[in-house]
């Protein structure tokens, strides 16, 4: 897809969000060559399917999975960081 593309996308994809409700909003998506992966926050996937329907045969849903924990490198580094003062200081 173009970036042109991408943008209408994009914006059909708000006004079927708005159209939705506050259930549902979309948080981000990853863009590879030929398909588009897209990150919601929604109380269940039937919003995530409402959503597709709505925005019609480019919207198709493959699959949906429920994210049960966010990772990221501060998850952890944080954590230890956290404990090597603590045990700095016990020393």
């Amino acid at each position: 897809m173009t970036e042109a593309e991408l943008r209408e996308a994009a914006l059909r994809s708000l006004e079927v969000l708005r159209e939705l409700g506050p259930e549902i909003q979309w948080i981000h998506s990853y863009v590879t060559d030929d398909k588009i992966y897209c990150i919601y926050f929604a109380k269940d996937e039937s919003l995530i399917l409402e959503h597709s329907r709505k925005y019609g045969a480019l919207a198709r849903v493959d699959r949906i999975e429920a994210v049960r924990w966010m990772l990221d490198p501060t998850t952890y580094v944080q954590k230890v960081s956290e404990a090597e003062i603590s045990s700095a200081h016990s020393a």
